[in-house]
């Protein structure tokens, strides 16, 4: 499995592959179109947008790195001069692949690699669009009230509708009153408890009372018994 193995072997070996990469893409820089078969062109697409990524770029590193690889000094001129210039606002995709149909030896998929010539036009960012109101809904309503002012009974609608306000106030008002009539009356009566309670140390009360006046009428009347005695 060729995992993490970009690009195509095309049945030759390295150095045979670079060498023809390095033809093909002179050659295209050159002419600004070339036939060739579906695979390669897909292969020299690759290599063509980095050269003239290169040339739009203009330096000196630039265009060593663009001689290093095209050994045609007038095509590297041509690109750092007049492609450049032609794709200097395009953001990429400088090579348009053509396909045009089978090669009669081996029926082997053929299409034309070139050059865009177009200008290159920036497209609009499209903003992005409102949710549109269920117009269906709304023309519904607005029809539905037209034809019910036209009977007059929008009006009657509105009468009920505040009669009804004016009784659920009317009923939080009373209430908002029960509410505090029973609060003063829970102040006012005592618990049962409470009640209990001051009856007992009402009767303690009266019977502490009930000793005191039988321990003082005791010596009162020893004092009347002894008197009658001396008399």
């Amino acid at each position: 499995m060729r995992h993490r193995k970009s690009g195509r072997k095309l049945g030759v070996t390295t150095k045979h592959r670079k060498a023809m990469f390095r033809n093909m893409a002179t050659d295209l820089l050159r002419n600004g179109r070339i036939n060739t078969t579906d695979t390669k062109a897909k292969e020299i697409r690759r290599v063509v947008e980095k050269l003239v990524t290169l040339g739009k770029n203009g330096s000196l590193h630039a265009r060593r790195k663009a001689l290093g690889y095209v050994r045609d000094r007038a095509v590297v001129e041509k690109l750092f001069s007049e492609l450049a210039q032609r794709y200097m606002e395009r953001p990429g995709g400088y090579t348009r692949i053509v396909k045009l149909g089978y090669r009669r030896g081996d029926n082997a998929p053929i299409s034309l690699i070139e050059l865009v010539t177009e200008e290159y036009k920036a497209k609009r960012k499209r903003r992005k669009a409102k949710p549109k109101a269920d117009t269906k809904s709304v023309s519904r309503k607005s029809s539905k009230k037209k034809s019910a002012e036209e009977l007059g009974l929008v009006e009657q609608e509105e009468t009920a509708e505040s009669q009804v306000d004016e009784q659920g106030e009317a009923e939080v008002t009373e209430a908002k009153s029960s509410k505090k009539s029973s609060k003063k009356k829970s102040k006012k009566e005592p618990d049962p408890v409470e009640q209990e309670e001051i009856a007992e140390s009402q009767v303690d009360e009266q019977s502490e009372a009930e000793t005191t006046e039988a321990e003082s009428s005791e010596p009162k009347e020893q004092a009347d018994s002894s008197e009658k005695t001396e008399d």
